[in-house]
């Protein structure tokens, strides 16, 4: 479902700031496959997370979705093939419209807009029954204003909103970060079960080591711009933090550790 050969991405190309962020990456994403990203500050995952997005071209290399080489296709143009949440929950809605406006927004996105009737009585029902999934009580405030939800009801809204056409591409950046502990499990709970309810292919990141091993099926880590573990089955399900720790001690040749991935 997703494939990416040889990519390379450096910034500040001839300056002082010069910086190699992707160097010669590859990777191979089955459809259904849920990878957990992991990796020290300036690894590289962000870089490869925007590449796919297209938030920014590569210099090197090719990127395909589905089959579709995408490689150098602007970010509005994949955005058919990808949904997206972010670090912030406060990017992913619009904070002035209602909960089943926002779900509608999401649900027609790509389609020709008529003068219809906003929302039918069928469609809310199918909006409610998908809020149940996330636990939050969000099915009995439909209408309520999202600029009155909490942070973490916003990410979990969020995530459902980038689900609901399910597709190609699911990327997750570090999308439970800015929540407090209790939250952010909700919404990693709620991940995992659209995840598997609609068999999406998913690319998360976290600086969470017990996140990365607790989701997903598959666990790669990234160091200087490439990835240096990749373990999934019953490998990645047996890991411990301090297993996770070494490998990446081997791989990378170093001792240290990104502070923010040990504090996680």
């Amino acid at each position: 479902m997703l494939k990416i050969q040889n990519v390379k991405k450096t910034f500040n190309p001839g300056t002082v700031n010069e910086k190699v962020a992707l160097n010669g990456l590859n990777l191979h994403l089955k459809e259904g496959e849920f990878v957990t990203v992991i990796g020290g500050n300036g690894a590289g995952k962000s870089t490869m997370l925007n590449a796919v997005a297209g938030v920014w071209g590569v210099d090197e290399g090719v990127i395909t979705i589905g089959g579709v080489d995408v490689t150098n296709l602007p970010e509005y143009q994949r955005a058919k093939y990808i949904g997206r949440v972010f670090q912030d929950p406060m990017m992913g809605t619009a904070a002035t419209m209602q909960i089943e406006e926002n779900l509608a927004l999401a649900a027609r996105r790509g389609q020709p807009r008529t003068l219809r009737k906003g929302i039918t009585k069928a469609e809310r029902e199918a909006y409610m029954d998908q809020l149940k999934i996330l636990d939050l009580g969000l099915e009995n405030r439909m209408t309520a204003k999202v600029g009155l939800l909490s942070g973490g009801q916003r990410q979990a809204l969020t995530l459902l909103m980038a689900t609901l056409r399910k597709p190609k591409l699911l990327l997750l950046d570090e999308h439970t970060a800015a929540l407090d502990p209790k939250t952010a499990a909700k919404v990693l709970e709620a991940t995992q079960k659209i995840v598997e309810k609609d068999h999406l292919t998913t690319m998360m990141i976290t600086h969470n080591m017990r996140d990365a091993i607790a989701y997903g099926d598959r666990l790669i880590m990234m160091y200087d711009g490439h990835i240096v573990v990749d373990i999934s089955g019953k490998e990645k399900k047996n890991l411990t933090v301090e297993q996770l720790l070494n490998l990446f001690s081997q791989a990378s040749g170093s001792d240290e550790a990104d502070d923010k991935l040990l504090l996680s």
